[in-house]
């Protein structure tokens, strides 16, 4: 019995003495503090968070505006870069002048029986070929400056085509649009020496002998006008004109080489 006595005791106070334990550990564990952040911290935070925000905000914005200036850019240069890709294809196809059919390169008479023509007419071989048309590549181009239809600023630039060089009665030539927005167009011819203003071909060249001649180069010089329709009288605030300088690489002979030809062809038939 007292053995019997003596375990129970011990087990009661095993007991106690694990309750007791369980009680401080409680007592421990809600005495400590909780791990969180504190309101430093969180203002630190989103401080940091709304630094990366603005500086994402900028970039993408900067890229934007870069993107749209860009895509401005390019949409405003390519009916200029179509343009003179065209004109210094019909420039560089240039035929020599010459009989009834081609007539003289002159800016002195130049009329293609159309009112804001600038520049000479001239026959190139720039014409398309096709199961449709029964002309050939030679066809007669001249330009034309005249008001603009849409109420845009400056006027716009034409390109006039005649694929009918024997027409019966007279022709009605074919406008291509080209570009808008010009202000003035200015040709310019070179002699080989210095750039002139008009070229008539009809006139012998005392220096080089040559008749219903070519230029050396063609210069053109598109001014375009201003976006806000104003037109500026100071030489400083107004854009410079846009240039295409177009060499011409046909050649023709020379008088003296007509007179060496036909002396020759003389003394052949007399042997």
């Amino acid at each position: 019995m007292k053995t019997r006595r003596h375990l129970d005791g011990r087990a009661r106070r095993s007991a106690r003495a694990v309750s007791s334990a369980g009680t401080s550990n409680r007592r421990a564990r809600s005495d400590a503090p909780y791990q969180a952040f504190t309101l430093i911290e969180i203002l630190i935070a989103v401080a940091a968070f709304a630094v990366v925000l603005a500086a994402i905000n900028t970039i993408y914005y900067t890229a934007l505006r870069l993107r749209n200036s860009t895509t401005a850019a390019i949409e405003k240069g390519l009916p200029l870069e179509h343009a003179f890709g065209v004109i210094k294809r019909d420039l560089s196809g240039l035929v020599v002048p010459g009989k009834t059919i081609f007539g003289a390169f002159s800016t002195v008479s130049a009329s293609n029986n159309v009112s804001g023509q600038i520049g000479p007419n001239f026959h190139t071989t720039t014409g398309v070929i096709d199961e449709t048309s029964p002309f050939a590549e030679v066809q007669r181009v001249s330009y034309l400056l005249v008001a603009s239809t849409n109420n845009s600023n400056g006027r716009d630039l034409y390109r006039a085509v005649s694929r009918n060089l024997l027409p019966t009665l007279q022709d009605q030539s074919e406008q291509e649009w080209l570009l808008g927005g010009v202000e003035t167009v200015t040709f310019l011819y070179h002699d080989g020496g210095q750039w002139r203003e008009s070229w008539d071909a009809t006139v012998v060249n005392t220096t080089t002998g040559l008749s219903n001649g070519l230029p050396a180069a063609v210069k053109m010089q598109i001014q375009l006008a201003s976006e806000d329709g104003a037109v500026s009288r100071s030489s400083r605030s107004r854009e410079l004109p846009v240039e295409l300088v177009v060499p011409i690489q046909v050649q023709q002979r020379t008088n003296q080489t007509d007179q060496a030809a036909t002396t020759t062809a003389a003394a052949g038939g007399g042997q």
